[in-house]
């Protein structure tokens, strides 16, 4: 019998991960802004963006390999798994490295930034220490033990903030200092992660599996491609406002076409724990009881994660253009019909397909969807420049897209689990929720209309969320939903 409280537990730590990794990084990059000259921050910037945009490439998809793989295996043999996958990451990142340091000249010139050739090869041992770090979360959502990701996230940030941070505040160092620190941190985060890897497997004798190096690529190199996929996917829209309608434009698009980080927080800590538990599973479904199992698991983690985000996007839907003005000034007002056009994918993305998919082995079906979806934006958005000539219309039809990958990817997984779509969706959870919050947001609206405030700036901002948190949970008890109930196992686990 699976237990919903403990999964809640799990998910929530990953969470609390995640926050605290977002947390650190803004810190960072609001101390380095400071201190760093334009020239310097930029450069910081674009060794960040080709580091990040390389590991799609050399990582190879690997992290992903754990929360699949290692459901299937005894303990014993995940231990040779990991041992295993984590030698092929250091063999990967050594690779990394060379390519980078060869390379930076060559990068240096295409982004046309003279001086990001030194920083690259004064960088380019970092990935030869970070790579064998990757997968934490999926070994540990797997043994259940999601409370250490939550502490290694939060170490880990924490040591890179203050190494990285505190050479230029003391030094009133350069990009240098900052990649000098990285560097050292990049060697305590090795250190950290390879004694993290082996927690779950203490007092075990390591046991050799039957798990190849083809298998394992087999499954993870489509996720690579899916992953270039989904660069080229999120790039057309901002390539064809950029240069069709102005830097302006594209300016009040980039600042309100964008996602809430909570809401990626929930759905990305609920992948990170169902994964492991769709993949064994279906793995073990043995006489059809795996599938009856999962159904129940997945609607479960759907209405709990529809009782957190629903909320928070009908908010932020009615507050759309007091949001945008309270972070970016009256200068970006416009940018609040682009925010609200991406709170709309929130309805649809919090269907976490992905931990289905994979558990299923369908990485490539994943992969060719996202490269279909990839010819389909681009030819999309330029049809939509020649004949609509409306940056708003890409912004809509971006988000069309979204929802239809979704869509697709569900109906594909009921195909293959022989399960009516419908069933996939708590439909009557779903619509209680959204009619709850939609009146308690009307309500809210009606108030502020009645006594005709004028509401600007971060301080109403929060206090409208007070309030609107205050209507959602006095009248609770009316739609049958319990808000609290999904937080609440966190904090009894501490009695």
């Amino acid at each position: 019998m699976l237990r919903a409280e403990g999964k809640t537990i799990q998910a929530m730590w990953v969470a609390m991960g995640s926050l605290s990794s977002f947390a650190l990084a803004i810190v960072s990059a609001a101390i380095l802004s400071r201190y760093f000259n334009k020239t310097d921050y930029g450069t910081y910037r674009q060794i960040l963006y080709v580091y990040n945009t390389l590991l799609i490439i050399f990582s190879a998809g690997l992290p992903s390999v754990f929360a699949y793989f290692l459901p299937r295996y005894t303990a014993e043999q995940g231990k040779d798994i990991v041992i295993k996958v984590t030698k092929v990451l250091l063999i990967a990142g050594g690779v990394f490295s060379i390519f980078l340091f060869l390379t930076a000249d060559i990068i240096a010139s295409l982004l046309k930034n003279p001086e990001l050739g030194r920083g690259l090869r004064i960088f380019s041992p970092i990935p030869l220490l970070l790579l064998p770090t990757l997968g934490i979360d999926g070994i540990f959502s797997t043994y259940k033990k999601t409370i250490y990701i939550a502490i290694y996230n939060t170490v880990s940030r924490s040591l890179m903030l203050l190494f990285i941070v505190l050479p230029v505040i003391l030094f009133k160092g350069t990009y240098v200092h900052a990649i000098y620190g990285w560097l050292v941190v990049s060697v305590l985060m090795l250190i950290i992660a390879l004694y993290y890897k082996n927690i779950p497997f203490r007092g075990l004798i390591r046991q050799g599996s039957s798990l190849t190096l083809r298998e394992i690529f087999g499954y993870s190199l489509p996720l690579v491609g899916a992953s270039l996929w989904g660069m080229a996917i999120r790039s057309a829209d901002q390539f064809y406002i950029s240069r069709y309608f102005g830097t302006e434009v594209f300016a009040e698009f980039s600042n309100g076409f964008i996602d809430l980080p909570f809401v990626g927080m929930v759905t990305g800590a609920t992948s990170v724990v169902l994964m492991p538990l769709f993949s064994k599973l279906i793995h073990e479904n043995i006489n059809g009881n795996g599938t009856a199992a999962l159904l129940e698991l997945w609607r479960n983690a759907l209405t709990k994660s529809a009782i957190i985000i629903y909320p928070i996007v009908i908010f932020f839907l009615f507050n759309s253009r007091l949001t945008v003005v309270a972070l970016y000034s009256e200068t970006y007002a416009n940018s609040a019909i682009y925010f609200s056009i991406a709170m709309m994918l929130n309805f649809f993305n919090i269907i976490v397909f992905a931990p289905l998919l994979f558990a299923l082995g369908e990485t490539r079906f994943y992969a060719r969807m996202h490269m279909y979806s990839a010819f389909i934006a681009w030819i999309g958005g330029y049809l939509i420049v020649v004949f609509l000539d409306s940056p708003l219309a890409i912004a809509v039809f971006s988000v069309m897209m979204s929802a239809a990958r979704t869509l697709i990817s569900l109906s594909f997984v009921s195909k293959l689990l022989s399960v009516r779509f419908f069933l996939f969706i708590p439909v009557r959870q779903f619509g209680l929720i959204l009619l709850h919050s939609l009146l308690a947001a009307i309500i809210l609206k009606l108030i502020i209309l009645f006594i005709d405030a004028q509401l600007d700036g971060i301080f109403h901002l929060l206090l409208l969320v007070v309030a609107f948190a205050i209507l959602l949970l006095s009248s609770a008890r009316l739609f049958r939903i319990d808000y609290l109930g999904v937080i609440r196992p966190l904090f009894s686990n501490f009695h």
